[in-house]
């Protein structure tokens, strides 16, 4: 093969939710462990982090990685989706998996077809295999862990991490998991496993007992436990905050306003790793503060808040539901006090609330709006009609061309509401 022709081969032989959405999305964990079991178990073979939530995963996995990177550690990085090139999703130290990697595991699967006992693989539960199996090759010191899709019956959840991390809690995927707060918690908090501490980035009044109680259950609360090194944690009350107010904490390369929530989160994780694991953990105030300072350089993070040109100033992210667009919306509201127009290009997926989602943008901009290449896409028209102003444009090029046509070099371009917009959008440039 080809790495064209095993990426197709990946594709065709299991859905992708990112193509699809829900009819390739396959919950439980018996699938996968099969499944791992043809490669040798490799998610036994390798120290992790576990890192589930509604927003802000992928960056507080990100900064965790980079921070291990920094202390000297060889850090394998599994997140999802992809922006452009399906190898962002499996990483070691940055650099992206090898495409003869991905061409050998393809065909390690066209050999043995993977028909055990009648089950049929879904496309992520072939991605986890194929990094487990390489992270497990390569034995790396220790791999940061993205959760796909909720927690309890994510595939990512066969392994048994170090310190499991939950950024918080919102509404999406709300078809699997719920249509409480409650229930999606539940689910997130699926990651909680006996005897691993647990960092819980945002407390929320609705999500803190479900959290309590399976600490509870997991043995991680409770009367006596002051002095054992298994608890849960909340970042967001021990005190980093503070330190970002007061400046003391470290820069960080991710310059969105959310991202300070995701800086103490992965922050508190970073210290419990090393102070309440086995696990023997070098880390200074120096390597934390050169992995968050470079977490970007370090992991070949994109697509969070970041600036694509200068003239006119044209800035993308993938926040994709209400509540990553709010802290979107609040920092574009700040950003247009010293520009002249403000110019919006945006398309969304349908397994979110539009309606939501579009009375949190701000009023007075141009607005352009695509549909990214992926049958989940909501027709750029929709969103138009919905809106009530803007255009609509059949593709995301044409509509950041159609934008760059019209702003000056005074004015903002954005583009964003959905990874795959972004990701296309990161061709041009």
């Amino acid at each position: 093969m080809t790495y064209s022709e095993a990426i197709q081969y990946l594709y065709d032989s299991a859905p992708a939710f990112h193509l699809v959405g829900a009819d390739a999305y396959k919950p439980g964990l018996d699938n996968v462990l099969a499944l791992m079991e043809q490669f040798g178990n490799p998610h036994t073979k390798f120290r992790s982090i576990h890192v589930a939530g509604t927003n802000g995963k992928g960056s507080t996995s990100h900064l965790i990685a980079a921070v291990l990177q920094a202390a000297g550690y060889k850090v394998g990085l599994y997140t999802s989706p992809h922006l452009v090139d399906f190898r962002e999703r499996i990483r070691i130290n940055g650099q992206p998996i090898p495409k003869e990697k991905v061409v050998a595991f393809a065909e390690r699967i066209l050999d043995f077809r993977f028909q055990i006992s009648g089950f049929k693989y879904s496309f992520f539960e072939l991605t986890t295999a194929l990094a487990f199996d390489y992270f497990a090759r390569e034995q790396v010191d220790i791999a940061v862990v993205e959760v796909g899709l909720g927690g309890r019956l994510d595939a990512t959840n066969i392994i048994t991490p170090l310190v499991s991390v939950i950024t918080n809690i919102g509404f999406d995927h709300t078809e699997f998991l719920g249509h409480t707060l409650k229930d999606i918690a539940r689910e997130k908090a699926g990651i909680i496993k006996p005897g691993v501490p647990c960092v819980i980035g945002e407390t929320d009044p609705e999500t803190e007992p479900v959290f309590i109680e399976a600490a509870k259950q997991n043995g991680l609360w409770g009367e006596g436990l002051e002095t054992t090194d298994c608890r849960i944690w909340f970042a967001d009350q021990c005190g980093y905050m503070r330190k970002r107010r007061q400046r003391e904490a470290p820069e960080c390369q991710l310059k969105g306003l959310y991202q300070d929530k995701n800086q103490q989160t992965a922050y508190i994780a970073l210290q419990v790793l090393r102070n309440y694991t086995p696990y023997t953990l070098h880390l200074t105030p120096y390597t934390i503060s050169e992995g968050f300072a470079n977490v970007c350089t370090l992991t070949g993070l994109r697509g969070r808040w970041e600036v694509l040109r200068d003239k006119p100033l044209t800035i993308c992210d993938t926040g994709h539901n209400s509540h990553g667009i709010k802290y979107v919306a609040k920092q574009l509201r700040a950003l247009n006090i010293k520009h002249s127009t403000l110019h919006i290009v945006f398309g969304m997926v349908n397994d979110k609330d539009i309606d939501i989602v579009l009375n949190l943008l701000p009023k007075d901009a141009q607005y352009y709006f695509t549909q990214a290449k992926t049958h989940r896409a909501i027709p750029a028209s929709e969103l138009q009609v919905k809106f009530g102003a803007g255009q609509a444009f059949p593709t995301v090029i044409e509509a950041v061309q159609a934008a760059q046509k019209e702003a000056t070099d005074k004015d903002i371009i954005f583009i964003g509401g959905s990874n795959y917009v972004v990701g296309e959008a990161l061709t041009l440039f």
